[in-house]
């Protein structure tokens, strides 16, 4: 179909240049725009239906190069990149920011009960569960049975962790207690991750060379791959688990907040969505997202494997998940 939009638009890759900061910070400011959690089905399958056309050479009258990337990002926004399922909406990366900012604000307002920090540690690390199992690296399915026993490991460590930390925090000044959640999140990241993303590391995820052909599974990968989503999710909390606490341990010696301690949690709440507007896209821009590793550090067999499909091939390349 003849059209004045050129065919020659690489939309396999992201509109900015992914192997700088700015160009990933660019890329995953639109990924984590809140405003696509609220577009409806119709307009997620619309920019799918002009997505593939035009990666197979179809493109609708009028539609412009801004109109493309729009389609494309909302399709990336919607769609697991490597199995092409449509995710869970709360697990989404546009949901990131209205969902953590409503949690996390709940932790940090409600840290001083122990049945206040159970119910809310649970609910987080349900919430982390569901999107690191959305936002996993491959295309292997796992198994209800498997999925079960990461999700009540991966929770339980979870709580357990929040419950200790908050034990010690009685013995520490009263503002450190605020910072008991932030400490209990980044470690069950720790474990939240791992557990969730197990078959990874059991089996490996698919490792490509630069042409996106396919040349086998990785544990290696694998294990990087986590380490960096872990690296991100951690620095996503620092700025809304460590900077809210502060302004709020101030606000409260106001008159106001000890007048209508009603406001706290939505002022508190309210801070955090702040922090995370920008932590998210910019944390997730710490590494790139098509990760690489070099060949040679790889398992044994998996190089053996590589060098007899592509001996050419010095570098591979894996979606690193988020």
């Amino acid at each position: 179909m003849s059209s004045d939009l050129s065919l020659n638009i690489d939309i396999k890759e992201p509109r900015w240049d992914q192997g700088t900061f700015m160009g990933r910070a660019k890329h995953f400011f639109t990924v984590t725009d809140p405003r696509n959690v609220f577009l409806s089905s119709e307009v997620l399958e619309d920019s799918r239906r002009i997505v593939e056309n035009y990666r197979v050479g179809i493109v609708s009258p009028g539609l412009t190069e801004d109109e493309l990337w729009r389609a494309k990002y909302i399709c990336d926004s919607a769609f697991h990149p490597d199995t092409g399922e449509k995710m869970i909406l709360v697990g989404r990366m546009s949901a990131q920011v209205p969902m953590n900012m409503t949690i996390t604000g709940c932790m940090l307002t409600f840290y001083r009960s122990t049945p206040a920090v159970v119910f809310w540690q649970w609910v987080n690390q349900s919430f982390n569960a569901v999107v690191n199992y959305t936002n996993r690296s491959g295309d292997a399915p796992m198994t209800v049975n498997q999925l079960g026993v990461a999700y009540a490991s991966a929770t339980t460590g979870a709580v357990v962790t929040a419950l200790g930390l908050k034990s010690l925090a009685k013995h520490l000044p009263a503002i450190m207690g605020r910072f008991v959640p932030f400490a209990a999140v980044a470690a069950a990241n720790c474990i939240n991750i791992p557990f969730m993303r197990q078959r990874e590391l059991k089996y490996g995820i698919p490792v490509t060379d630069e042409d996106g052909k396919r040349l086998g599974e990785s544990t290696s990968a694998a294990q990087q791959a986590i380490v960096q989503v872990i690296v991100s999710r951690i620095g996503m909390a620092v700025p809304a688990m460590a900077i809210p606490p502060v302004i709020m341990n101030a606000l409260e010696k106001r008159a106001f907040l000890k007048r209508y301690p009603v406001f706290n949690a939505p002022i508190q709440v309210g801070l955090v969505g702040f922090c995370l507007v920008f932590a998210t896209p910019l944390c997730c821009a710490l590494f790139p997202q098509k990760s690489s590793m070099k060949v040679s550090s790889l398992e044994a067999e998996l190089q053996a494997q590589v060098q007899e499909r592509s001996p050419q091939t010095a570098v591979v390349y894996f979606n690193k998940g988020l």
